[in-house]
């Protein structure tokens, strides 16, 4: 059964920085390219940052240059590290394929407020 466990959530304040883990169990990591979604209150799930099997990644532009996709294959890890963070980045952050997408884990939360 495949398995993808989101966890590094939290409350920060303005500026401050998080580092999102998601492990994907009972699944071939390494051939499929990933991708870290969120959704804020009120709004659509959206992708902020996908990095492909061989290492490329792209960030939706709300969160370029202060957010960081990396891989760990020998792990089946893929990492969010957030900087600089605003209170607009408050959601439930999620991570999934970018194809033949997997059934959503339960996501962790981030809010950002003083």
């Amino acid at each position: 059964q495949v398995q993808l466990v989101e966890s590094g959530g939290g409350l920060v304040q303005p500026g401050g920085s998080l580092r999102l883990s998601c492990v994907v169990s009972g699944s071939i990591f390494r051939i499929y390219g990933m991708g870290w979604y969120r959704r804020a209150p009120g709004k659509q799930r959206e992708l902020v940052a996908r990095i492909s099997s061989s290492g490329s990644t792209n960030y939706a532009d709300s969160v370029k240059g202060r957010f960081t996709i990396s891989r760990d294959n020998a792990k089946n890890t893929v990492y969010l590290q957030m900087n600089s963070l605003k209170p607009e980045d408050t959601a439930v952050y999620y991570c999934n394929r970018l194809s033949a997408i997997l059934a959503w884990g339960q996501g962790t939360q981030v809010t950002v407020s003083s």
